[in-house]
C-alpha cells in the first residue's frame, strides 16, 4: 500500500504556522516512499484507470447520471451552505477499506476543510451525498450531480493524499487546469504526440476561471506526458518557460484554495 506524504515539507519549514496538526505529520516511511515514487498525478491516475472500459473524460471525470450538462447552471452543481455558512458535503465510505485507508481519505477531507469553508460531513439522511467506494480506478463526477454520487478511490493506486484531494475537488465542481478556457496562453498542447482517440481529453472547457491566475502548481494540473502516444513524449508544455514543473500530487495549491473559496463565497 502506498504511503503518503501529506504535505510539502519545504512549505512547512518556510511557514511552520501553516503545518498540519501533529497527528497528520508524515513519518519517515512516508517521506522515503515519496522520494522513490516520482510519477506525476496524471501518470498515477491513468495507470490506475488503464483497465476501465467506460468512457472517462480527461481520464478520471465520469459523466453525470442525473444531469446532461458538464457546466454548472443556476448553481445546481454547487454544494449548499448550511445555517453556519459552511458548505456541507455529506459522504459515506465503503466498509471494504481498512482503517488506515479510511483515515487517509478523511485526512484529505480535513485538509481541504482546514483552508476553505467546505466541510465533508458523515451522511445521516441527506439525499445528495458522496459515496466513496473501492471501485476500479480513480474517478469522480464534476460538481454536485444529485443523489448518491460515486467517487471511486481504488485501494490499488488511488488512496493517496493528493489523488484523494484531486477527486474530491472534481466533486466540488472543478475541471482540470490544463483544459481551462485560457490555457493556450500558458501551455502548448503538442497534438502530434497525442493519439487521435485521446485528443478529446485536451479540448478546452467553457470554464469559470474565477479571475484566478493559471496555476501550474495546481493539484488539478496534469503532467507533461499525459496520454502520450509514446513513453516520454510531451503532450503539455508550459510556455513561455518549458521548464516549469506541472503535475504535482502532494497537496492542493494556494490558488486551488483561493478558487474553492471564491466559488463557494467563503468568508474566512
Amino acid at each position: 500500500m502506498d504511503c503518503i506524504l501529506l504535505f510539502s515539507i519545504s512549505a512547512v519549514l518556510l511557514n511552520p504556522s501553516q503545518a498540519f496538526p501533529a497527528t497528520m505529520l508524515p513519518t519517515g516511511q512516508d517521506i522515503q516512499s515519496e522520494k522513490h515514487n516520482d510519477m506525476d498525478i496524471s501518470s498515477r491516475i491513468l495507470e490506475a484507470n488503464k483497465e476501465i472500459s467506460d468512457l472517462l473524460l480527461e481520464g478520471d471525470m465520469a459523466f453525470p447520471k442525473t444531469r446532461n450538462a458538464m457546466k454548472c447552471l443556476n448553481d445546481y452543481c454547487k454544494w449548499p451552505k448550511s445555517k453556519s455558512k459552511m458548505v456541507e458535503v455529506p459522504y459515506t465510505i465503503a466498509n471494504d477499506y481498512y482503517n488506515d485507508e479510511k483515515a487517509l481519505i478523511e485526512n484529505a477531507m480535513k485538509s481541504i476543510g482546514a483552508k476553505t469553508c467546505v466541510r465533508f460531513v458523515p451522511r445521516t439522511n441527506q439525499l445528495d451525498y458522496l459515496s466513496i467506494e473501492n471501485l476500479l480506478g480513480c474517478w469522480s463526477t464534476v460538481g454536485r450531480s444529485g443523489g448518491k454520487q460515486q467517487v471511486s478511490l481504488s485501494v490499488d493506486g488511488c488512496v493517496s493524499h493528493g489523488l484523494i484531494e484531486h477527486e474530491l475537488i472534481h466533486s466540488l465542481g472543478f475541471h482540470h487546469e490544463h483544459t481551462r478556457s485560457d490555457r493556450d496562453q500558458y501551455v502548448r498542447i503538442n497534438w502530434e504526440n497525442i493519439p487521435r482517440a485521446s485528443a478529446y481529453n485536451f479540448e478546452k472547457k467553457d470554464t469559470n476561471n474565477l479571475n484566478a491566475p493559471y496555476d501550474y502548481n495546481s493539484i488539478m494540473h496534469y503532467g507533461r506526458t499525459a496520454f502520450a502516444i509514446q513513453y516520454g513524449k510531451e503532450t503539455i508544455t508550459p510556455i513561455p518557460n518549458p521548464s516549469v514543473q506541472i503535475g504535482q500530487r502532494l497537496e492542493i495549491s494556494n490558488i486551488d484554495i483561493q478558487k474553492i473559496n471564491k466559488l463557494y463565497e467563503c468568508a474566512l
